[in-house]
């Protein structure tokens, strides 16, 4: 790979809504899961030019999640317009390992890394990666993947 197809960071903006806020004023842990979620469907949707929506209705292959570890540096508050950026930190035959960091103001709030594996929907049997999907996401390997 050479270095012209590395390092690009995928970058999105989120909101955090008032449904999205505990009575503290802060966002509820699980919506940060979602908040990821809605990350992950962005960069399929942009940066891959796939809509996750297609992989699942009409290529029926899927990508759950198998492990997820996220550090919660700073809270999101109701009104706050997250910036999350995206790279990679690993790209197998079948998983792929992904880092979210959110911003605010140039505060990192959320630092997330999620793997998730290449499933055929019938049986939930693991893939490889179709070639076209893993060339988009190695574009986004990080020097640490």
């Amino acid at each position: 790979m050479s270095p012209a197809t590395r390092k690009k960071t995928f970058v999105t903006q989120l909101d955090v809504r008032f449904g999205d806020v505990d009575p503290a004023g802060i966002a509820y842990y699980p919506r940060i899961f979602e908040f990821i979620h809605q990350a992950t469907e962005a960069l399929w949707d942009v940066h891959v030019g796939r809509r996750y929506f297609y992989l699942l209705s009409e290529e029926r292959i899927g990508f759950p999640l198998v492990s997820s570890e996220v550090e919660f540096k700073h809270p999101l508050n109701f009104g706050d317009r997250p910036i999350v950026k995206v790279t990679a930190f690993k790209v197998g035959t079948s998983s792929l390992g992904l880092r979210y960091k959110f911003y605010v103001d140039d505060v990192e709030c959320v630092d997330a890394r999620m793997t998730v594996v290449c499933v055929a929907l019938e049986g939930l049997q693991p893939r490889a990666i179709p070639s076209a999907y893993r060339e988009k996401f190695e574009e986004l390997l990080s020097e640490e993947g």
